[in-house]
């Protein structure tokens, strides 16, 4: 099967960028947040987090039809971008079909 390769890396860096947000937010925010009292580092990454997340699962509802992603993967990374690490978890499989 023939896939859009520009999409697919498109979306695979979209779940680095997103993956690593979380990481910042959970790492870095929020011990600021909780242990120096300094409430606005969670609001500027959850904002940036947030704006990210909604873009990964926008690129995943697209590529159902612009790559395309089987439906599978399309629930797996909405879910996958949910959880922590999922988006790394995800980008692995679509690396795989990048390479196929």
């Amino acid at each position: 099967m023939k896939f859009n390769r520009t999409f697919l890396l498109v979306l695979i860096w979209a779940g680095i960028i997103e993956g690593i947000s979380t990481l910042v937010l959970f790492f870095v925010a929020m011990p600021l947040k909780y242990i120096y009292d300094q409430p606005m580092a969670v609001t500027l990454a959850g904002m940036i987090h947030g704006f990210l997340f909604l873009g990964l699962i926008a690129l995943f509802v697209i590529g159902k039809s612009i790559v395309p992603l089987s439906t599978k993967m399309v629930i797996g990374g909405i879910v996958g971008a949910i959880l922590p690490f999922g988006p790394f978890v995800v980008d692995v499989k679509l690396y795989k079909l990048l390479k196929s």
